[in-house]
C-alpha cells in the first residue's frame, strides 16, 4: 500500500478483508458515506492493486459486482502486529545464553532478508537503496535515498517499530544487519532518531 493511502482506505480494506467479498451497497452501509465517496476510495485501492472486482451474472437484471482483496491487498490490510512484535522481542531478550540469543536474531534476520532480497534490483548500492525504498514504501515504511559527498545514504523517514526501538536499541542493530544483507554491502547507522536526529540514516561502512 502506498504511503499516501488514507485512513479511510485502510478501514475499507479491513472491511473487505473481514467480509471477503462485498458489494458497493454493503460498503456504503458499513462506512456511512455516499456511493460517490465509496467509488472514489475503490478507485484508489484498485489503482494500487489492492482490490479486484468480480462480476456475478444473474438470470435477470443488471450484473452484480463484488469486490475482494488481491494477494497484495491481503498483505496490506490488517497488519498491525505492534504488541506481538514487542512480546516476541522481549522473549528473545529473556534467553540467558547469549549464543542462543544471537542465533535466534540471526535466523530472524536471514528469514526477512530472504523474503525481500529477490525484489531488490540494481547494480550500484544507490540503485539498490532506491529499489529497497520503493519496496518498503509499498509496506507503508518510508525511506528516502540521498547523497552525501560521493556516498549514497538511506534515511528511514518513519521507524517501522518506534515503541520497540525506544525500549531496546538492540533492534536498531538488527535492522542495520538486515539492510546490509539486502543491499549487498555493509551500512552503518550514522544518525539515529533516538539521539535527536530528524530520522535514522544509514551510510556505507568504510571499515
Amino acid at each position: 500500500m502506498s504511503a499516501e493511502t488514507e485512513n479511510s482506505d485502510k478501514a475499507l480494506l479491513n472491511f473487505i478483508r473481514r467480509e471477503r467479498a462485498v458489494t458497493i451497497s454493503a460498503m456504503i452501509a458499513e462506512m456511512g458515506v455516499t456511493a460517490t465517496a465509496v467509488r472514489h476510495r475503490l478507485s484508489r485501492v484498485m489503482a494500487d492493486g489492492l482490490v479486484e472486482r468480480r462480476t456475478e451474472r444473474l438470470s435477470r437484471g443488471r450484473p452484480n459486482h463484488r469486490y475482494s482483496l488481491t494477494e497484495k491487498g491481503q498483505q496490506a490490510a490488517g497488519t498491525n502486529f505492534h504488541d506481538m512484535a514487542i512480546v516476541l522481542w522481549e522473549e528473545i531478550n529473556s534467553v540467558e545464553d547469549p549464543l542462543i540469543q544471537r542465533g535466534l536474531l540471526k535466523r530472524i534476520s536471514d528469514r526477512l532478508v530472504a523474503r525481500y532480497r529477490d525484489e531488490i534490483a540494481g547494480d550500484s548500492l544507490e540503485e539498490r537503496m532506491s529499489s529497497l525504498a520503493r519496496l518498503m514504501g509499498e509496506r507503508e515504511i518510508s525511506y528516502e535515498v540521498g547523497v552525501r559527498g560521493d556516498l549514497p545514504v538511506l534515511s528511514a523517514l518513519s521507524c517501522p517499530y518506534p515503541d520497540l526501538a525506544s525500549r531496546d536499541r538492540g533492534v536498531c542493530a538488527v535492522e542495520k544487519l538486515m539492510l546490509s544483507e539486502m543491499l549487498g554491502g555493509n551500512v552503518r547507522l550514522s544518525e539515529c532518531r533516538l539521539d535527536g536526529a530528524a530520522c535514522c540514516t544509514f551510510t556505507p561502512s568504510t571499515s
